[in-house]
């Protein structure tokens, strides 16, 4: 009877004592699973960290190349303004015009006047040229815009307010052949020009210099149009 019930008591004992180990070894892996879970969790933590870092500077970058390219292209808009205005030098090919005083002398009863350059002589002149694409002109290192005055001044010709006597050096950048031609016309201005004596030589160059424009504009009644809106009432 009495072994019986230590047979029972030890069975009861070796149950506990397993019971005990199999809990312990369950706590333990739940324990090991949360600790790597854990782990995880904290290593995904970083990583999620570091790709927001890495996106912020992408973006700061992106956000400098956008404003630079904006820059750059505001720049380069007010270059070709700039060019258009005649506000820069510029250079290119083109053709080298230099006009002189006739050195024929005149005879007794002729108008010396027709033997001299005057200033519709410079005009028709540059008028051909811009008939045939001239893009720069100047005279005498005066650049021609579309307010330049060339008129008489005495036995001088003022061109943008500025006086020059002969010889006068026009410098036009665009096709050389074209400008040119466009000069040498039969019965065109050189050859009217060339009548009297008058001298014009004609060089052509593979680059020339025409300077910004020096003088002053200034508009008193002119102001520039502003558009309606869609929709509004004209």
């Amino acid at each position: 009877m009495l072994q019986g019930k230590q047979a029972k008591v030890l069975l009861f004992i070796v149950c506990v004592i397993l019971g005990t180990m199999l809990s312990t070894q369950f706590r333990s892996a739940e324990q090991a699973r949360n600790t790597i879970a854990q782990e995880r969790a904290e290593n995904l933590v970083e990583k999620l960290k570091a790709a927001e870092k890495e996106n912020r500077i992408m973006e700061e970058k992106v956000k400098k190349l956008e404003d630079k390219s904006g820059n750059e292209t505001l720049a380069k808009e007010i270059q070709n303004l700039k060019s258009k205005a005649g506000e820069l030098p510029m250079e290119g090919p083109g053709i080298k015009v230099t006009v002189d005083d006739s050195k024929v002398v005149h005879k007794p009863g002729e108008n010396p006047n027709l033997y001299i350059i005057h200033d519709d002589d410079l005009l028709r002149l540059i008028n051909e040229l811009r008939a045939a694409g001239a893009e720069a002109i100047c005279i005498n290192k005066e650049r021609l815009l579309d307010v330049s005055e060339i008129r008489c001044a005495g036995p001088t010709v003022s061109v943008n307010n500025n006086r020059f006597s002969p010889p006068y050096v026009i410098v036009a950048i665009g096709k050389p052949e074209t400008l040119e031609s466009a000069l040498k016309l039969r019965g065109g201005v050189i050859e009217t020009l060339k009548f009297w004596g008058i001298s014009v030589e004609v060089e052509k160059s593979d680059k020339l210099t025409v300077p910004a424009f020096k003088g002053t504009r200034h508009y008193e009644f002119a102001k520039p149009q502003i558009k309606a809106e869609e929709g509004e009432t004209k």
